[in-house]
């Protein structure tokens, strides 16, 4: 299935979910990813507020190779960075080395900013249950058809309007029915969402408008003895958070320079100790020619079983 016959045409997921022709694989169930994709019928006939980016056709099948794209097909070239792939499959891996099963018995997972849902996919393997939110409706109308049929096909910008023809794969060895997905302001998390023993939030924090409010939330969904992972570049910018909502990278009445890791830590450590700390470089392809690679912060922070408990 082609992502963007995915987004524009409501008519190509009927013909495609009830065409016998279109089945992949004899006995697959096809019924749940068709009823969410008629239920989104803003998502399959236009895309929903174009100056959104993230639901722009472009940025989703940038997500889709970044997520899904093998080191050769995101950059080819000889003097191409030796490290920055795989990154939501690292974060996942991040998140089940330090989720301690003897200091919480809370076997569920919650991925906020799951964009087209691999870190989803690959905590499935640990947790019995994987949650991936997200607030665009194009991210997880992907990740609803991924989680059925576990393939889909995106397009890859080589120059101008010149693409190339790549396949999402999601393992054959993940059980995707433990996985659902669900759309959701991270700055405004429902109240039934309930708690989790692992909670992950990838390169999320500087594209929301109340990073704080987000921050302050985490111990009600953290289970204690559970794990959160954040990870950021500290990219903060008036498009997405205005500047008086920043964590850092200003100086503050006094003068001082305000940092984002600084000021994460004064809002986490009454609840939660930092327990690992490491650099994860990410690269994002955009054409064959242009890439962006940066490094993220990786922060593992522990819910405390007491808000007093010492170290």
């Amino acid at each position: 299935m082609n992502l963007n016959t995915l987004l524009s045409s409501e008519f190509a997921i009927k013909k495609y979910f009830v065409g016998a022709a279109f089945v992949i694989g004899g006995g697959l169930t096809f019924a749940a990813a068709y009823n969410y994709a008629s239920s989104q019928c803003v998502l399959f006939n236009q895309l929903p507020n174009e100056e959104n980016k993230y639901e722009t056709k472009k940025i989703l099948n940038e997500y889709m190779m970044f997520h899904y794209g093998d080191r050769e097909t995101i950059c080819k070239h000889v003097s191409a960075p030796l490290d920055g792939y795989d990154f939501p499959v690292r974060c996942a891996q991040l998140c089940v080395k330090h989720f301690d099963r003897s200091a919480c018995s809370n076997d569920k997972c919650l991925e906020i900013g799951c964009a087209v849902g691999r870190s989803t996919f690959e905590l499935a393997r640990t947790f019995k249950r994987a949650v991936g939110l997200d607030y665009s409706h194009a991210f997880l109308g992907t990740c609803e058809v991924l989680s059925k049929i576990k393939r889909l096909e995106y397009e890859a910008i080589v120059e101008g309007h010149l693409t190339t023809k790549h396949v999402a794969v999601v393992p054959t060895d993940i059980d995707t029915s433990r996985c659902s997905f669900m759309r959701g302001d991270a700055c405004n998390l429902p109240s039934t969402l309930g708690q989790f023993g692992c909670v992950l939030a990838a390169n999320v924090i500087c594209r929301l408008p109340d990073p704080t409010k987000f921050i302050l939330h985490l111990k009600n969904i953290v289970a204690k003895g559970g794990i959160c992972v954040i990870t950021s570049p500290y990219t903060f910018l008036t498009v997405f958070t205005s500047k008086d909502k920043w964590l850092g990278g200003f100086t503050d009445s006094n003068g001082k320079e305000v940092r984002a890791f600084d000021t994460i830590k004064s809002y986490l450590l009454p609840d939660f100790e930092l327990i690992d700390s490491e650099e994860m470089p990410y690269i994002i392809r955009e054409t064959l020619r242009e890439h962006q690679w940066a490094v993220a912060h990786a922060t593992v922070w522990k819910r405390r079983s007491s808000k007093y408990e010492q170290e």
